[in-house]
């Protein structure tokens, strides 16, 4: 449990559960565990076990937002474990979604911004050693959260073989930015119509790196509204940015894995509401 007046909206996940089940009935599945030698292809033992025993720093819980508890790490393995299920998924049938995770903010060595473990590097890392060919396979992340996905930058930074673009608000968190392959910084107040251009521009630059899996966080806190975006993107903005994707994925002809990422609107069933649509552009699109 998080304190009372926590800005983090626990609450949206069941909600968002509740309303896949009811649309798409039969579709949805628990996902697994991670194991810790899965979490280990990114994150530093020592950072591992400090996560586990409860012996992180006061300073680097301040960082991460989350005050530790048994049920942080089990919440922190378990999205990990759900995106693993995802690619699995993804890798047999092309696309599938987990609605959690997205935690790109996660470094190899600390959590900051509501992210403990960072579940698509883990995912990448677990990718090439379960589904690809090599340690090497060519794989992208686009990340349009709002947030720039500092610590998968920092991740892959010294690996051209992933492709990371991050479409985010120049001037939001974090203030200061890590270096992705592609950063598209975009101004306070953000409408469609300019998100959408830049857009299609970093899209074309994926489809360059030729990536054998794409990993897709769709976070939405650049909704209009959104009290921690400052952005002002629409319902229709969003559902034509995630349709965008789709259309690469299938265009590239590769797996594709969802992932949910932020949302935080005053009005949490306006998050609800778009983190949805996600989901639902993704049966729509890939059946």
């Amino acid at each position: 449990m998080l304190p009372k007046g926590h800005k983090f909206p626990l609450g949206k996940y069941d909600c968002i559960h509740a309303n896949l089940e009811r649309e798409f009935p039969g579709r949805m599945q628990l996902g697994g565990r991670a194991s810790e030698e899965d979490v280990r292809l990114v994150h530093d033992r020592a950072y591992v076990e400090a996560v586990k025993d409860g012996a992180l720093a006061e300073a680097a819980v301040r960082r991460l937002g989350f005050p530790w508890s048994d049920m942080l790490v089990t919440r922190a393995i378990r999205s990990v474990g759900g995106t693993l299920t995802a690619l699995a998924w993804a890798m047999e049938h092309g696309a599938s979604g987990h609605i959690a995770g997205g935690t790109h903010h996660a470094f190899a060595d600390r959590g900051e911004g509501f992210c403990v473990f960072n579940d698509i590097a883990v995912a990448v890392q677990v990718a090439r050693r379960d589904h690809l060919a090599s340690g090497h396979s060519r794989v992208a992340i686009i990340d349009l959260d709002v947030h720039q996905g500092n610590g998968t930058a920092a991740i892959f930074a010294s690996d051209p073989s992933v492709f990371t673009l991050s479409l985010h608000g120049a001037r939001n968190y974090p203030f200061h930015k890590e270096e992705s392959s592609l950063d598209v910084g975009l101004p306070d107040g953000c409408e469609d119509a300019t998100y959408l251009a830049a857009l299609d521009d970093a899209l074309e630059h994926v489809a360059a790196h030729k990536p054998e899996v794409l990993f897709y966080q769709a976070g939405v806190d650049s909704l209009r509204g959104d009290r921690l975006g400052r952005m002002a993107l629409s319902h229709d903005g969003l559902r034509a940015r995630d349709a965008r994707v789709f259309a690469l994925a299938k265009r590239l002809a590769v797996p594709l894995v969802v992932t949910l990422g932020g949302g935080y609107h005053r009005d949490v069933d306006q998050s609800i509401s778009a983190h949805t649509n996600v989901y639902r552009g993704l049966v729509g699109a890939f059946g």
